[in-house]
């Protein structure tokens, strides 16, 4: 009986760590594809407008997917990406707090304190922080990011946050309405009310 659970919950988190984070309904044919970078300031303005507005209006009828897009000029941006794919490994929501409070702390962190930060953020929730630090030099987390990162390349992605919906990219700065009317027009494209 251990056994199996331990198989089950090994199968479950090489699932989650290799999926795209999805927020809202899963399932939607309609997608939201965000590629973001944990680190850049627009990014941190769009979460505010998901966790705000889009969620609590759209969430039960699309999904939001999560893509790593570390931009080479931010210093901790990619190590807050790996950290967030193992979160997602452990739990979802998990990965979503810290996409969350690692956006919300971008003006106090650096480079040089986003390890304590980190071990600080798992000391608030109860997690282990040396499991999490060593995380950041895991190659397989490592290559999930880059997987996304050239992903965002190959679409011609340079800036974040962008936003697809549908394939309709939201660039850097947006209002809601924009990209609401976005989403309005996949949901009726789709049959979705």
């Amino acid at each position: 009986m251990r056994a199996a659970a331990l198989l089950l919950a090994g199968v479950g988190l090489t699932a989650m760590a290799q999926g795209p984070l999805v927020e809202g309904k899963a399932d939607s044919a309609v997608r939201v594809l965000i590629f973001e970078d944990l680190q850049c300031s627009d990014c941190a303005a769009f979460r505010a407008m998901l966790d705000g507005k889009l969620l609590p209006r759209y969430g039960n009828k699309v999904a939001f997917e999560h893509r790593d897009f570390p931009l080479a000029k931010h210093a901790w941006a990619r190590k807050a990406a790996v950290a967030s794919r193992y979160f997602q490994g452990l739990r979802l929501e998990t990965a979503v707090q810290f996409r969350q409070e690692a956006m919300k702390a971008q003006r106090q962190v650096s480079a040089e304190t986003f390890e304590g930060w980190l071990r600080g953020f798992c000391e608030k929730h109860g997690l282990d922080a040396e499991k999490a630090s060593a995380a950041l030099g895991d190659a397989k987390l490592g290559a999930l990011v880059e997987k996304d990162f050239q992903d965002g390349v190959a679409r011609g992605i340079a800036r974040t946050p962008t936003v697809l919906v549908n394939g309709e990219p939201f660039i850097e700065t947006f209002t809601f309405e924009e990209i609401a009317k976005g989403i309005e027009t996949a949901l009726k494209e789709n049959g979705i009310q």
